[in-house]
C-alpha cells in the first residue's frame, strides 16, 4: 500500500512549455516560487527569476544552473514599486526575444495579528505586496500580451480566501481579493487571448516556514491535511505549469485549490 504521508517521485519533464518565456516573482529560497520556476524550466521554458532580495536570488539562479546546466535571466524587483514592476516585466520581454508568453504571481507576504490588534500599517504592508503587487504585475504583464496577441498569467493564491483563520485577517482579505483580480483580468483578457487563472495551496512545507512559524502550528497544519503532510513546493509548482501551458488551454478565470484538507 502506498504511503501517502510520503511524496510521489519527483515528476520527469514532458515539454509542456518549450520555447515560451516564463516570468516568476518571488523565485528565491525554498518555496513555490522556486519550485515553479525549476518546474517550468525543466519543462521547456526559458525562465526569468525576480526577487526583491538579491543575494537570495543569485543563490536561486545558480542552483538553477547547477542543476539544469544553463544560468537563467534575473531581475530585482520589489513588487510594491510600479516602476520596478515595469522594469522587470521589459527585461523579461527583452531576455524572450521580444515575447513574454507565462507570467507567475507568486509574491506575497503574511503575517500574524488579531484583527483587534492589528496596526495599519501591519494591513497595508501585506496588501501592499499580496495584492496591489499582484495587480501591478498583471496589469504590466497584460499590457505586453494585449500587444503580442495572447499570454498567460498564473496567480498564487490560498484556501484563506476561502476559509477564515484567526489572526489572517490581513493576508486572508488580500489573497481572496487575489481571486476576485484573477477573475476580473481573465473577462478583460479574453477577447485578447490572454488566459488568467490561480491556484490556491492549503499548505506548502519549506524550510523557511520553520524560521517563522512555530512547530505545533505547523504539527497542526499538517494534521488537518488527509495525508498528514503538506504539500511539496513543487507539487503546488506542478498545478502552476499545468494552467500555465496549453493543456488548460480551455480554462480562464478559474481559482485551482490544490489542497488535501478535510472539508
Amino acid at each position: 500500500m502506498t504511503d501517502l504521508s510520503q511524496p510521489p517521485p519527483y515528476p520527469e519533464g514532458h515539454h509542456l512549455l518549450t520555447g515560451k518565456t516564463v516570468l516568476v516573482t518571488a523565485a528565491a529560497g525554498t518555496g513555490i516560487g522556486f519550485a515553479t520556476a525549476r518546474r517550468c524550466a525543466e519543462e521547456g521554458a526559458r525562465v526569468v527569476l525576480s526577487d526583491h532580495h538579491e543575494r537570495r536570488l543569485r543563490e536561486a539562479a545558480d542552483a538553477l544552473a547547477d542543476h539544469l546546466g544553463e544560468q537563467p535571466a534575473t531581475v530585482l524587483c520589489d513588487v510594491t514599486h510600479e516602476d520596478q514592476v515595469q522594469t522587470m516585466v521589459a527585461a523579461a520581454v527583452a531576455d524572450g526575444g521580444g515575447r513574454l508568453d507565462v507570467v507567475v504571481n507568486n509574491a506575497g507576504l503574511g503575517g500574524t495579528s488579531s484583527l483587534v490588534d492589528m496596526a495599519d500599517d501591519d494591513w497595508h504592508r501585506v496588501l501592499d505586496v499580496t495584492l496591489t503587487g499582484t495587480m501591478r504585475c498583471t496589469r504590466a504583464a497584460l499590457g505586453h500580451m494585449y500587444e503580442v496577441g495572447g499570454g498567460v498569467i498564473v496567480n498564487n493564491a490560498s484556501v484563506i480566501g476561502w476559509r477564515a483563520q484567526p489572526d489572517q485577517a490581513h493576508y486572508a482579505a488580500a489573497k481572496a481579493g487575489v481571486m476576485a483580480l484573477t477573475r476580473v483580468a481573465a473577462a478583460e483578457g479574453a477577447a485578447h487571448n490572454v488566459r488568467v487563472n490561480a491556484v490556491s495551496p492549503s499548505f506548502a512545507r519549506h524550510p523557511f516556514l520553520a524560521k517563522v512559524m512555530p512547530d505545533d502550528t505547523l504539527a497542526e497544519m499538517e494534521a488537518a491535511e488527509l495525508y498528514g503532510r503538506g504539500a511539496e513546493p513543487w507539487e503546488v509548482a506542478n498545478v502552476i505549469v499545468f494552467l500555465a501551458s496549453d493543456l488548460s488551454s480551455y480554462m480562464s478565470g478559474e481559482v485551482v485549490s490544490v489542497s488535501s484538507q478535510h472539508p
